[in-house]
């Protein structure tokens, strides 16, 4: 049975927010003083501490510290289990090869909150009227009354406390039976882009665009007053306590945080926003779709300062995001979805109608596609959408080495009920 999340805000008063900061307070000083003992012993012994050898270790620190006592022993297990994790992804980095990335501390301001195992252990959530809203109980805090709506009913499961920009939320994981998802039938490419965000290529319609809102880049000024009003203010706290950290933080400061904090957050959502209405239409009117792979990693490697604004720019469009989120809702929907090999395919270079190659490669400046060969000219984001499309009914035909059989898409009939999905993207429990 798939998962799924729902986030609820929270609405705590005055002295069950006081609980919910001293709570937070505890699990990363917990988290911080596990750290410290793999750490120790480590360097003493020269062997590693296990998640099972700190959950014994955590009964013990519970039998002297009445602060942790006070809180949930699962929900302390799964601060633990986030930290071996941690160590984990470190080991595993190290042996690819990677960037090893050492678990590190953390700060309070940069701990964003802890989570439960179980349902009706430590919390339990107590939906309103058709499961819209309701009141969350958290031991040693109470019941807390909760704004938000589940789209898909399920069974509650895990669930997680965060603390983002001064507000407070509850990440749920509910085990739902089934995920009521529409899918098309009609069949497109689309290329991805700055200029345009999509450029979509369809076997009916032709070109169609979707504009890219820029959403970061319409609240730059903003962000740059409020950027620049918290470096004045931290230096003069500096300046004031002659010290460069661990400076007394006014309460000036930090609201002039908290106002820079909920501006990048208003972005962040409306980029989410954005992306899964883009998602929901591609999912809901084709039944066949292609693009490119991505890497975003290369794409903003090199270029330093000279390319600062193209990076910020690819960074706020999130690419890597659009694609993912596309992909995992189109195989639930049973739908076709193929990402081409750049490397190979070359999209932007490739002509579409004569499918060769130019010449002499084209640059990132130029946006005019003009065949060398046939004549063909169109933009350059509408060539690549068309090559995509190309490719994609050479696979659907079974060509290109595939492998695979014609998509029922392809054949303008919509996708029998019986035909299973692709591989499900579950939000996995926390254990």
């Amino acid at each position: 049975m798939p998962n799924r999340k729902v986030t609820y805000r929270l609405y705590p008063n005055t002295e069950q927010e006081a609980r919910l900061q001293d709570m937070l307070g505890l699990h990363q000083r917990l988290y911080n003083t596990a750290l410290e003992e793999r750490i120790r012993v480590y360097k003493e012994t020269g062997k590693g501490l296990s998640f099972a050898d700190q959950c014994k270790a955590l009964t013990q620190w519970r039998k002297n510290s009445a602060g942790l006592r006070s809180m949930n022993a699962q929900s302390e297990q799964v601060t633990l289990k986030r930290l071996d994790r941690a160590f984990r992804h470190f080991f595993r980095r190290v042996k690819n090869g990677e960037m090893p990335g050492f678990p590190r501390f953390k700060s309070l301001h940069r701990y964003s909150g802890w989570g439960y195992k179980t349902h009706g252990d430590g919390w339990k959530l107590h939906p309103g009227e058709s499961g819209k809203h309701g009141r969350l109980y958290l031991q040693g805090v109470g019941l807390v009354p909760v704004r938000g709506k589940a789209r898909t009913q399920g069974e509650c499961k895990t669930c997680e406390i965060l603390h983002k920009a001064g507000k407070w939320y509850a990440s749920v994981t509910l085990e739902v039976e089934a995920i009521p998802r529409e899918r098309g039938v009609e069949t497109c490419a689309f290329d991805w882009g700055l200029e345009t965000f999509l450029t979509v290529a369809t076997h009916q319609q032709g070109i169609e665009t979707v504009p890219n809102p820029r959403h970061l880049r319409r609240q730059l000024t903003e962000l740059k007053r409020l950027g620049q009003d918290v470096s004045r203010k931290i230096r003069m706290a500096q300046k004031i306590s002659g010290r460069k950290k661990h400076f007394p933080v006014s309460r000036h400061l930090r609201k002039a945080i908290q106002h820079l904090a909920r501006l990048h957050a208003k972005i962040a959502r409306s980029r989410k926003d954005f992306l899964h209405q883009t998602r929901a239409w591609l999912v809901n009117r084709f039944g066949a779709i292609a693009t490119e792979a991505l890497d975003v990693k290369n794409m903003v490697h090199h270029g330093g300062a000279r390319k600062r604004g193209l990076n910020r720019e690819i960074h706020a469009a999130a690419p890597g995001a659009f694609l993912k989120l596309t992909r995992t809702k189109a195989e639930e929907a049973g739908s076709w979805y193929e990402e081409a090999p750049t490397r190979t395919l070359k999209p932007t270079q490739r002509c579409h109608a004569c499918w060769r190659l130019p010449d002499e490669k084209k640059t990132l400046s130029d946006r005019w596609h003009q065949c060398p060969h046939c004549g063909a000219a169109c933009s350059r984001d509408e060539n690549a959408a068309r090559v995509l499309l190309r490719w994609l009914k050479m696979r659907l035909a079974g060509e290109s080495g595939s492998g695979r059989e014609p998509s029922e898409a392809w054949s303008g009939i919509r996708p029998s009920e019986t035909m299973a999905p692709a591989l499900k993207r579950e939000t996995h429990a926390i254990p």
